[in-house]
């Protein structure tokens, strides 16, 4: 189940990719989400047989310009009025490209909640997608204490410190976390740890160790995030 999952939420991961996607995944587009200022792009869809709002994102600059440039320092994370614990930091670039991003979706989830107040919140994305999606869904989880949200990524890069793993861990456990690396892909080794040890993945890793991908090849890995055993 897990595996199928993992397939059926890529399907709006790489939707993101479309210039228009009018029915993600075969579901009701809410809104298309455009953020010229940082290039960014995605969709809010709601699927009504599994009863979820999906946030999709994508980044259009590729994952190393955002890793390569001066914004690769950390800082606090501070989105939408929301703090997070002591000591927890984030990569600037990221953060920046999420700010205002969450400004719109923010309200356009809570307006479909008032509508279908049972419904749950997922949030997915592809490499920095993936990074925009893991910030959304921590921020949701917030404003939407009771909310279930539930956070899958493919080929996302290291998102922040120890801190902002141990806080998302936390908020969402881990089988509402699904951080998905296939094969020898190098984004989810960014930053890298040799020269910023500060950084760390979140959650548990699900490595597609073969291709063609399969629930028989991808390996359930470490609790920890960064399972040398894994990718």
């Amino acid at each position: 189940e897990e595996y199928n999952d993992l397939e059926f939420y890529y399907k709006y991961a790489s939707s993101a990719y479309a210039e228009t996607c009018n029915k993600p995944n075969g579901n009701i587009l809410v809104s298309a989400i455009n953020e010229s200022s940082s290039d960014t792009q995605g969709f809010i869809a709601r699927d009504d047989g599994r009863k979820e709002i999906v946030l999709s994102f994508r980044g259009s600059t590729s994952a190393w310009d955002w890793l390569t440039n001066f914004q690769i320092v950390e800082t606090p994370f501070i989105v939408a009025n929301i703090s997070g614990p002591a000591g927890v930091m984030v990569h600037t670039g990221f953060l920046t490209a999420q700010a205002p991003l969450l400004r719109i979706t923010i309200e356009d989830v809570q307006s479909q909640l008032v509508g279908h107040p049972k419904y749950s919140v997922v949030t997915t994305g592809h490499s920095l997608g993936g990074a925009l999606s893991t910030l959304a869904g921590i921020t949701l989880k917030q404003i939407l204490p009771d909310v279930k949200v539930r956070i899958y990524t493919y080929g996302q890069p290291r998102v922040g410190n120890a801190g902002l793993a141990k806080w998302v861990d936390t908020s969402f456990g881990h089988a509402n976390l699904f951080r998905s690396v296939h094969t020898t892909d190098t984004v989810p080794h960014l930053p890298p740890t040799l020269f910023l040890p500060n950084y760390t993945h979140h959650g548990i890793e699900y490595w597609s160790f073969k291709d063609p991908s399969s629930a028989a090849n991808t390996k359930k890995c470490a609790l920890t995030g960064e399972d040398p055993k894994c990718s």
